[in-house]
């Protein structure tokens, strides 16, 4: 409802802001107050655990308040970069999975062994931490356990990983390659990469040299004669074309992705997407501890879980004990 000036209603709507202004101020004014009685306190054993509960309130002031040139306070437009959500879970962030699926907390990271089922590493994160970044923390528990992944089916999001970026020739990947939007203007797949001269044609045959990781700005004189001009660009600085560095492994899973049995090979990945559902029924959706060190044993506690399910599951396997 907006409120009309000189109306009950704005009259109302304006003694609410003003009751909320003299609100916040109460409580920042308290919270100095802390502050100060804290500062004054001797050495005792409870001191540093108050001195650390008062850092986590002023953490949380700078955050979410912000001071008004008129002297009054009020909450922050918007979200913090790296906003803490907890004021007893130091680690817990804002995430998000799309733009409308949101994460508070933590997120999940499988590796599953599509041959066997079982599950030997598991990796967990902030929310707001992107998926690539827990490669590191995966590729040392794969090392201390000695195993040596000759395939990784991933989601694409772990592209930009260090386990797709350092892996060896001996390594394949499969996974969805990222969707090549261009509006209504020719594709980037309709440039052809020649890897061993290091060019790039465009459809009407004309090259440039190319590096991963770079752009190529085809000149504008070029682009300005070229039949396919309106279709191509409308900068009149000519076509730019960007190159991923990693290219090559992106034009190799387009192609693959087209054929039965490269999308075959794709839908092997499902049994990851039921583990991560299996673990995510057993743990539950909300963090059982405080910090990400003793999630992470929950999480790898419960992988644990799954694994005994998949070995009881086994044709041959012996019966499982009962314990009392």
């Amino acid at each position: 409802m907006k409120a009309v000036p000189g109306t009950p209603e704005e009259t109302v709507a304006r003694n609410v802001g003003q009751s909320h202004s003299n609100c916040r101020s109460s409580v920042l004014s308290a919270l100095d107050a802390v502050d100060v009685y804290v500062a004054e306190q001797s050495p005792r054993p409870a001191l540093p655990a108050a001195q650390a509960q008062v850092a986590v309130a002023h953490e949380v002031v700078a955050q979410d308040v912000e001071q008004r040139p008129n002297g009054t306070v009020a909450l922050r437009k918007g979200v913090a970069a790296d906003r803490r959500i907890s004021v007893e879970d130091p680690d817990m962030r804002h995430g998000r999975k799309s733009r409308s699926q949101l994460i508070d907390g933590y997120k999940r990271h499988v590796v599953r062994d599509l041959d066997s089922g079982l599950i030997p590493v598991v990796g967990l994160t902030p929310a707001n931490a992107p998926e690539a970044s827990v490669a590191d923390a995966i590729a040392d528990d794969l090392a201390h356990q000695d195993l040596t992944p000759t395939e990784w089916h991933i989601d694409r999001a772990y592209l930009s990983s260090t386990l797709v970026r350092q892996r060896t020739d001996a390594v394949q990947i499969f996974c969805k390659a990222w969707p090549v939007r261009s509006g209504p203007y020719i594709a980037k797949t309709a440039f052809t990469l020649d890897w061993e001269r290091g060019l790039l044609c465009c459809p009407q045959g004309h090259e440039m040299p190319f590096t991963p990781g770079g752009t190529v700005h085809f000149p504008a004189q070029t682009c300005a004669a070229c039949p396919l001009h309106a279709d191509c660009t409308r900068s009149a600085h000519g076509r730019s074309v960007t190159i991923h560095p990693d290219e090559r492994l992106l034009q190799e899973l387009r192609e693959r992705q087209t054929t039965p049995a490269g999308r075959a090979r794709l839908r092997e990945r499902v049994g990851v997407e039921h583990s991560l559902a299996h673990i995510g029924a057993w743990q539950g959706d909300r963090a059982r501890y405080r910090g990400a060190r003793k999630n992470l044993f929950d999480l790898r506690r419960t992988a644990v879980v799954h694994n005994l399910h998949v070995l009881a599951r086994l044709p041959d396997a012996p019966p499982l004990a009962h314990a009392a």
